[in-house]
């Protein structure tokens, strides 16, 4: 999983509440288990006509927010079903950042599973983003000092400090076993040696 230490650029405004894991990746591209190709039908019944052709009126549809990195959207992102196909949609899609005012808790956790950083702020802080966003501003995102940065203001927020680690060092529960993994081996080589009839018919 890629590391998340800072990430700039301009954010797209999505100021659309409840939208669920649906929305995000509808059901009929849930087959593939693949984390990868699934970023060009993110938002598909919001980005595309029934003929396929992309929408001109969505943001992710437009120049120069069709390259944003972040998103800024509106209160309880993510909500509905647990597929974890919707934060593996956002992130081939390129997005490695969620601004909310909430976000579903399996969602919430989803996407630290998959390396995007959902960041929760106030409703205030959070009309002050989307107006940046609106108006093309940069943003700077810093996960060590836990702050977002537009136009000279910075905008703090909280995340559990595990959670901030596992971002930082780009660790996901797979990496982290990982990194246990001579402590395991060890463990099971002790098994064998005091309990070898458990063992025993194990090739």
């Amino acid at each position: 999983m890629d590391k998340f230490i800072t990430l700039k650029g301009i954010a797209a405004p999505l100021p659309i509440v409840n939208i669920d894991t649906d929305m995000i990746i509808p059901k009929q591209f849930l087959k593939t288990i693949k984390r990868t190709g699934l970023g060009i039908s993110l938002f598909y019944e919001m980005r595309y006509d029934h003929q396929g052709q992309e929408l001109k009126n969505f943001i992710l549809n437009t120049k120069p927010f069709n390259q944003s990195k972040i998103l800024v959207a509106g209160d309880n992102f993510g909500c509905g079903s647990s597929r974890e196909h919707a934060p593996w949609s956002l992130k081939d899609f390129g997005i490695s950042c969620i601004i909310s005012t909430s976000f579903a808790d399996i969602f919430y956790n989803n996407c630290f599973q998959n390396g995007i950083l959902p960041i929760v702020v106030s409703p205030e802080n959070s009309k002050k983003l989307m107006d940046f966003a609106s108006d093309q501003k940069e943003f700077e995102i810093d996960l060590p000092s836990q702050n977002i940065s537009v136009e000279g203001e910075k905008i703090g927020f909280d995340i559990e400090p595990y959670r901030k680690e596992r971002l930082i060092e780009g660790l996901d529960d797979i990496g982290i076993t990982m990194n246990y993994e001579q402590s395991i081996t060890d463990y099971e080589l002790l098994q064998k040696k005091n309990k070898p009839w458990i063992f025993k018919d194990i090739k």
